[in-house]
Order: structure tokens, then C-alpha cells, then sequence
């Protein structure tokens, strides 16, 4: 008898493999196996009708601050751009400590799982107090999320030619060996693991090049992933014109980056031998339409990159630009994205669908396992949910509907084989406490108190 059997859903397994009124067996943390509505079901502890909606695999979101809820929606940076927003929200940054670092943390983990997305990375670059990443891994073992930690850095000051103040920024060594401890405590490459480790220095304009090639060095001794955020704005390729006299894409090349085991945020304004080159050199990508968007910065052309041979994921980014975090809202707008720059033709659900699963997942090199529901896969997956009123009429593609109508939620959220969000519902004991406390913390940090 397997754990749990899924039934009368239609299944997106994986890119070119979906089944209409089949059903799905999850034994333990692995899918177990599936079928169509002619193949017998095996018996199982727990049985869940999808009454015909739609399955899919967890959402994978490859870039996120999570930090960045505690000052969502702040006021006198609403209408700014990159730079001139960050200068702004460091000072605020600066005050986070372990215990608002665990509450933004799990506060953002729930949000994602009512998103849908069932695995996330989170590039936490601000430092300015010790252990904030043990806090996000405590959080994500509470919930039982399926969590990918960066540990990201900056080490040049606004004193020294850089955007952050100083109380922000660390220094190579002290990096370095918070990164050795990190991944000696957290990261963890087996099979089915719920907690693993990157490398990040945020960007060229905030890290030196010392600790770019000192977390390749030790990535490429440890098997370890690499991320940073690449020709994100305009005023970047500006700076870095003026401080290594190259592109953003050429220096990321100089120090040794242009590599499979890297994958980039945001990449919106390459040129085309640029993406080209990363494309061969194995780089991955990540779109985050709704960031982009918000803060009126482009968005990177994503049919353009995959058709270029660039695998792309989709990403959620801070909550402090898109002030939400949920991988669907992140999946329609791809798809939206892509349809304006390229025509009705270029992109459907299914392509935006695919980024936000598979492309996510081989961001984080963990396509074997995540992202896809075929028999063997970690049993991570979702049962889409929306109003009878806001389906009404869709009748022939539950895919396109997915995303063309809706709002839609996650009606059920199973991460390693245990459902988390149930009847659209987190199930976390003691939310509505969590969130009390975060909002004093919220309150603290934007010095509203």
C-alpha cells in the first residue's frame, strides 16, 4: 500500500508528458508511479479526488531575497529605480538580526507554498549580524520546505566605491570562512536532500573580484552552485565600464564564472554575442518578470535566451520590489512578457510552465529530482485550485487556463511527500503568532514604532 494516490487530475508530468484523468502514487518522499483512467490504481493510506483540476510539480523559484518582506511596499522608494532603491533600504536592511531573519524567512516559505512553488533558493547578501542563514534553515526545517540557501556577500562599501554602507559589507576572510561553516552544517548533496548551499557575491558593483574567484575556488573544491545578479540596469554596464573598463558579461567571464555550475538573476541587457558565449559556456538564467516590471527596469527577452540554447528558471525576487511572492503570479507574467515582445505565437502556458519548473530546477543543477513528476522524482507537487466562476467556459486546455484565467492558487501543496497547504489552507501551527511577530519586527526595522 503506498502513502498517497492522486486521482481524477489532469497531470502535467513534464514538458511533453501530461495524462487527462489520471492519477498519481506517492510513497514515502518519491512518486511512487502514475496512469491514465485505464490503469489500475494501486491502494494507498490516503486517497485525494482532484475533481479534474490540475497537477503539476512544485514550483521551482530560482531567485528570491526573503529578507526584503520585512519592507514590502515602503513608501519613499516606490517610485525608484535600482541604484536609488537600494541606497535607500540598506540603512533599514542593516537592523536585521536572527530572530527577523527567521520570521521573514518562514512568513515567505508559507506565502511560496500557497504560490505553489515547492522548492526555493534565497540569495541572503546582508549581514549585519552572524548566523542570519542558520535562522532560514531553522525556518525551513520547521515547515519542511525544500530549501537551497546563497550565501551572498558584498565587501565594497559606498566608501570605497560601492553601494551599500559599510556596516553591510564584510571582508573576504570573514566571508570565506562563514561560507566554509555554512556549508559544513547545512549543505547536503544526497538524494532527496531538503537543505543545500550556494555561493553568491551579489554583484560586480557590490563584491571584488578576490571574492568572486575566492567562492569559485572553493565552489569548484566542493561541488558547489554559484549565483550572482548580472546586467540587471543600465547604470551597472556604466560602472562597470568605468571600473574594469568591460562589460558586466565580460567581467563575469574575466574571473572565471562563465561556467554550468553558475546561474545568473535578472540578465536583461546583454548583447547577443554575450548571451551567446553564456549560453555555450553551460550558464543558466533567471527571469523575474514581476520585479522587473515593478521597478520599471526591462525584463530579459526568456524565448530569446532559450532559443539560444539558455536554460531559464523564473524567479520571484525581493519581496521589497515585487511585494509578493508567488511563482504563479511570476509564471503568468513570463507569459504575458514573452507574448509582448514576440507575438501571440512565441509563448503559452506550458512554456512559461516549463520555466517555472524544469528551468528552475536545472538553475539549481537539480533536474534529476525536482521540477518533473515522473516515478522516482522527490514527491513534490501541487493541486491547482481557482473559483467555479473564474474557470467557467474553460473546457479544452487545463494548462492554458492555468494561467490564462484565474486568479489561481495552490489547493494542495505536498513538499517530500507531506501536504503543507491543504483546501488552499497552510497548515503551519502557530501562523497567525509567526505573523504577529513578524509584523512587530517589520515595524522595528522600518522604524515606524
Amino acid at each position: 500500500m503506498i502513502d498517497i494516490l492522486i486521482c481524477d487530475a489532469h497531470l502535467y508530468l513534464d514538458r511533453d508528458w501530461e495524462i487527462a484523468n489520471g492519477w498519481i502514487a506517492i510513497e514515502k518522499n518519491r512518486i511512487h508511479s502514475v496512469g491514465g483512467p485505464e490503469q489500475p490504481r494501486p491502494d494507498a493510506a490516503r486517497v485525494i479526488n482532484a475533481r479534474g483540476r490540475l497537477v503539476t510539480p512544485g514550483l521551482v523559484n530560482a531567485h528570491h531575497h526573503m529578507f526584503q518582506n520585512l519592507t514590502r511596499a515602503y513608501a519613499p522608494v516606490t517610485r525608484s529605480k535600482l541604484f536609488a532603491w537600494l541606497e535607500m533600504l540598506y540603512p533599514l536592511w542593516a537592523r536585521l538580526d536572527e530572530e527577523a531573519t527567521y520570521l521573514s524567512t518562514y512568513i515567505s516559505m508559507v506565502e511560496l507554498l500557497l504560490g505553489g512553488c515547492t522548492t526555493s533558493m534565497d540569495h541572503m547578501y546582508v549581514h549585519p549580524r552572524p548566523r542570519l542563514i542558520d535562522a532560514q534553515f531553522r525556518a525551513a526545517r520547521e515547515i519542511g520546505f525544500r530549501f537551497y540557501a546563497t550565501r551572498g556577500c558584498m565587501t565594497r562599501s559606498e566608501e570605497n566605491g560601492g553601494l551599500p554602507p559599510a556596516d553591510l559589507v564584510q571582508d573576504e576572510d570573514t566571508i570565506m570562512a562563514d561560507c566554509e561553516r555554512l556549508v559544513s552544517a547545512f549543505h547536503d548533496p544526497a538524494p532527496g536532500a531538503m537543505g543545500r548551499l550556494a555561493l553568491g557575491p551579489v554583484s560586480l558593483f557590490s563584491a571584488s573580484e578576490q571574492i568572486m574567484r575566492d567562492c569559485l575556488t572553493m565552489a569548484e573544491r566542493d561541488d558547489l552552485r554559484l549565483h550572482t545578479h548580472l546586467a540587471e540596469d543600465m547604470e551597472e554596464d556604466d560602472y562597470s565600464l568605468s571600473v574594469y573598463g568591460c562589460t558586466p558579461t565580460e567581467h563575469f567571464e574575466r574571473v572565471g564564472w562563465a561556467t554550468p555550475r553558475a546561474w545568473v538573476a535578472h540578465y536583461i541587457y546583454p548583447s547577443s554575442s554575450e548571451v551567446t558565449r553564456l549560453a555555450r559556456a553551460g550558464v543558466s538564467m533567471v527571469q523575474c518578470p514581476s520585479s522587473n516590471m515593478m521597478i520599471g527596469n526591462g525584463s530579459a527577452d526568456a524565448m530569446h535566451l532559450r532559443e539560444q540554447g539558455m536554460q531559464v528558471g523564473l524567479g520571484t525576487n525581493g519581496s521589497a520590489t515585487t511585494d509578493h511572492a508567488s511563482m504563479w503570479m511570476e509564471a503568468r507574467n513570463a507569459m504575458l512578457l514573452g507574448r509582448i515582445r514576440n507575438g501571440p505565437a512565441s509563448m503559452g502556458a506550458r512554456d512559461a510552465l516549463d520555466m517555472a519548473t524544469r528551468g528552475g530546477a536545472t538553475c539549481l543543477g537539480w533536474e534529476d529530482e525536482i521540477g518533473h513528476l515522473r516515478p522516482g522524482a522527490c514527491a513534490d507537487l501541487v493541486i491547482w485550485q481557482a473559483t467555479e466562476v473564474a474557470m467557467a467556459g474553460a473546457m479544452t486546455d487545463p494548462v492554458e487556463a492555468w494561467l490564462r484565467c484565474g486568479p489561481v492558487v495552490a489547493g494542495t501543496t505536498i513538499v517530500n511527500g507531506k501536504v503543507l497547504v491543504e483546501n488552499g489552507q497552510p497548515l503551519q501551527a502557530g501562523l497567525a503568532e509567526t505573523l504577529r511577530q513578524h509584523a512587530r519586527q517589520a515595524r522595528r526595522i522600518q522604524n515606524l514604532d
